[in-house]
């Protein structure tokens, strides 16, 4: 991140748009509203570039797709109505340590006296403000001339340490203010306790050492804070293999060949559990272990065998260590030069796919959908899957570079990906985008295909038409009418946006021959409809409905 530039006259408005760029936000997303009226004309005046949304949560979601490629996002929203609307996707970047800053106006501090009932208040007007103290790590309100900026930098520097979304609200009246005080921003210092550490990758190293069957479990941290080269130089060097969560899918390219697949507890690949839970030493590096990485609970690692590190801890067998940060405990580790057991890493996992061989006549499949499309992705490709089938059968999808997957894979938002898909071509223009969408999930939040034809975008957007919850389906046995939904025909929505084309499929010929086109198009989005058997399912989703669904 770049230095600051002096704030000698700046507005609070412009010294917050200022600092935006700072930290690498070239473009924001949102909607605008009376109350963020002025704020928005700043932007528009900015080298910024604003994104208008066709709603707030749409908006919140590309933003934190835009933070996971960019290292961090902003959305723009107006008082309550908007910022209220907003709160799931933020919830879902918290949850998922994507950096999104969250800007809201507010009414002017002189609207205020006498506590008038203004429209879009709620309750208070502090309202808004308790609500996302809830849902971010750092907050402010920009109330106050005298702190507005350091308040700026306070909470700016929060989302780029701790990867969380914050919060940051201008009252309308304080937009244009120019505060009569000197400032200067002063770059925070992020220091390990560099005894800790060294005590640290010392015990790691030993137990490394000493090891048989070592692996690392990589996880979504990796991706948040950049580590992926110290990742690589400490497997590389070391010769551990690495496994992945499903929330870190593309830490490292999956045709790196220390890499062993994706760890899902007894949900996953039979012989990857194998690998990972016959380890002797068990190196999970900024791995977080929610219930879908763990399997639904089907993990079965023992913490005598693992040493624990991400940004927020640092766990050896059980012998803990503070103030270490993430990336000063991998490089401290890879120092000492490990040099365990070679472990030799089966065919089973790390042999290339079987050649698609393609059933022209025969109905397609999610599975089949899978094989074809590993044969289309490349190094450019950017994966997006929304929640149940689309992500349990995208798991299956071989990415070729770094963060190229990504995903609500944890706080599991239906709805995720076509706006994601506008964060990340806005993120990454000249990279294919494509999105795997259910269409229960499409409904939700589909029609943000608007902006992305507004824009000129050219994402291949995948929706599979089962008529109904899929996942919800199997996690419940039974013919369930609220697991039903009203089919559209999605092919023909082109035509109604004003852009881009559709396709209709039912057989692997008919999907190979739409994918090709759409393949091909860079010049609009294509949208692919795709007719799967209700009872249709991938492997995956039939594993977790056998773990899942006991306790549904």
């Amino acid at each position: 991140m770049s230095q600051s530039k002096s704030a000698a006259g700046l507005s609070i408005g412009e010294y917050l748009i200022q600092r935006l760029q700072d930290y690498g936000i070239r473009d924001l997303f949102g909607i605008p509203g009376d109350y963020v009226l002025n704020f928005y004309g700043m932007l528009e005046a900015s080298p910024i570039n604003v994104v208008g949304c066709t709603r707030e949560d749409c908006a919140g979601f590309a933003a934190d797709a835009y933070a996971r490629i960019n290292g961090m996002g902003a959305v723009c929203v107006t008082y309550c109505v908007g910022g209220l609307s907003v709160c799931n996707s933020i919830a879902g970047a918290y949850a998922e340590k994507s950096p999104v800053v969250v800007i809201s106006g507010s009414p002017g501090l002189d609207e205020r006296e006498n506590n008038p009932l203004l429209h879009h208040k709620v309750r208070d007007f502090r309202t808004q403000y308790d609500v996302f103290e809830k849902l971010c790590v750092a907050g402010a309100e920009l109330s106050d001339p005298v702190t507005a900026f350091r308040e700026i930098d306070r909470v700016l520097d929060a989302a780029a340490r701790f990867k969380r979304p914050v919060y940051i609200e201008i009252p309308r009246d304080m937009v244009t203010v120019v505060p009569h005080v000197t400032h200067a921003f002063q770059q925070p210092r992020m220091e390990s306790d560099m005894g800790a550490a060294a005590e640290a990758a010392n015990e790691a190293a030993d137990l490394i050492n000493n090891s048989k069957q070592p692996v690392i479990l990589a996880g979504v941290e990796i991706h948040r804070f950049g580590l992926q080269d110290e990742l690589l130089a400490l497997a590389e060097q070391s010769r551990i293999p690495i496994a992945a969560t499903l929330l870190g899918k593309s830490v490292i390219r999956e045709t790196h060949p220390l890499y062993i697949g994706i760890y899902e507890g007894a949900m996953g690949h039979a012989d990857v559990t194998e690998f990972v839970e016959e380890s002797d030493c068990l190196v999970l590096l900024g791995t977080f272990m929610t219930d879908v990485n763990l399997g639904i609970y089907t993990a079965n690692l023992d913490p005598a065998k693992c040493i624990y590190a991400t940004s927020e801890q640092l766990r050896i067998h059980h012998h803990h260590y503070h103030g270490v940060m993430l990336a000063d405990f991998i490089n401290e580790l890879a120092s000492r030069k490990p040099s365990p057991a070679v472990r030799a890493i089966s065919d089973s996992l790390t042999r290339p796919d079987e050649a698609f061989q393609l059933a022209p006549e025969a109905p397609i499949t999610i599975e089949r959908m899978v094989g074809r499309l590993n044969e289309q992705i490349d190094a450019e490709t950017i994966v997006i899957c929304d929640i149940g089938d689309s992500l349990f059968a995208g798991t299956e999808l071989k990415t070729h570079e770094r963060t190229d997957f990504i995903s609500a894979a944890y706080y599991t938002s239906m709805g995720f990906s076509v706006p994601a898909a506008l964060g990340a071509q806005v993120a990454r223009p000249n990279d294919r985008v494509l999105v795997i969408c259910g269409d229960g999930a499409f409904q939700m939040t589909g029609m943000e295909l608007s902006t992305i034809v507004r824009h000129g975008f050219a994402p291949v957007i995948i929706v599979l038409d089962n008529k109904g919850y899929g996942t919800e389906r199997f996690l419940h046995e039974g013919e369930w009418e609220y697991n039903e939904i009203h089919g559209w025909d999605y092919c023909k929505l082109p035509a109604v946006i004003g852009g881009g084309t559709g396709y209709e499929i039912s057989t692997e010929g008919e999907f190979d021959e739409a994918l090709r086109s759409a393949w091909q198009d860079k010049i609009a989005m294509s949208l692919i409809q795709v007719h799967l058997d209700r009872k249709d399912a991938s492997r995956a989703l039939h594993r977790l409905a056998e773990r899942l669904g006991e306790r549904v």
